[in-house]
């Protein structure tokens, strides 16, 4: 018990996870954004580039992930009750999802959600990670506290469409991770246009660009525009995402852009943070 009068003592910090050099969330203010087809493919693009990928989809609600990657079997409980990740396509990826597969939503309170995280964290034999990619619910909420309460996060990268609606939302999600002291690396304006494929003509759906001018705003970087694209979608439905096609390709080329963005951030906080360390 502290004195009378003196202020409450700040949780400690949370503890390097063995092995992870970066932990990245990828978060949005609002569902429907393509918040997890954004994860799923710069996780693949990450591993296509030659790092050492997991994601961990903390959808606790709504977990497409293992739909997104084509993977449903359960995950293997090896000795000490620790969980052997699946991997796919490259990535090593642990989901709900894959614990209690099918349509039956799952209903959590707060201690659940935070018991949750902390095993998708620390229970999962992810051995050496380049990146651990955090695909969290939409919204600001119980999962984002308690994922910054558990690891070190490196960042986090904000999904919006460009509609006045989605940025609105997307700007709460920004203050959040500024509230919890979580830099924010940038944001990826997903659905940004429509390219006919008969007329090749660039069709405006949702005001292609609010969420360059949202990054301006707010001083971020713009990691990219990713258009709206069926093949994206037809991707994320038969478990072949499009950042497979490669770095070279046209069609995954927005995916790698931001892939390649999120390392350089990465080794740039990763710098930051030696440089505090020997100055203290």
């Amino acid at each position: 018990m502290g004195h009378a009068g003196q202020a409450p003592q700040a949780p400690p910090p949370p503890q390097p996870l063995p092995g992870i050099a970066h932990v990245v969330a990828v978060g949005s203010g609002k569902g429907g954004v393509g918040k997890t087809t954004v994860a799923v493919n710069l996780s693949v693009a990450l591993a296509k580039l030659g790092y050492k990928v997991g994601l961990i989809d903390a959808d606790i609600y709504g977990p497409n992930v293992p739909l997104m990657l084509g993977v449903s079997r359960p995950p293997a409980v090896l000795d000490g009750n620790i969980m052997e990740p699946i991997t796919a396509h490259g990535v090593k990826f642990i989901s709900v999802g894959l614990i209690s597969p099918g349509d039956k939503p799952l209903v959590m309170r707060g201690p659940m959600l935070h018991q949750i995280i902390r095993q998708f964290l620390q229970q999962v034999a992810w051995g050496e990670l380049d990146f651990l990619i955090v695909d969290l619910p939409p919204g600001t909420g119980d999962v984002v506290i308690s994922l910054v309460q558990s690891a070190p996060l490196t960042g986090a990268v904000v999904v919006s469409t460009p509609s006045d609606v989605s940025l609105q939302d997307a700007r709460k999600a920004l203050e959040m991770f500024h509230q919890v002291n979580v830099p924010v690396m940038g944001i990826v304006e997903n659905m940004s246009h429509f390219t006919c494929p008969h007329c090749h003509k660039e069709i405006d759906i949702f005001s292609k660009g609010g969420a360059e001018r949202t990054a301006k705003q707010y001083g971020l970087p713009f990691l990219g525009s990713v258009e709206l694209n069926p093949e994206v979608r037809s991707g994320g439905d038969t478990g072949m995402p499009i950042a497979l096609a490669g770095p070279d390709s046209i069609k995954a080329k927005a995916f790698y852009d931001v892939a390649r963005q999120v390392a350089e951030a990465a080794k740039a906080q990763a710098a930051k943070d030696l440089d505090v360390i020997q100055i203290d």
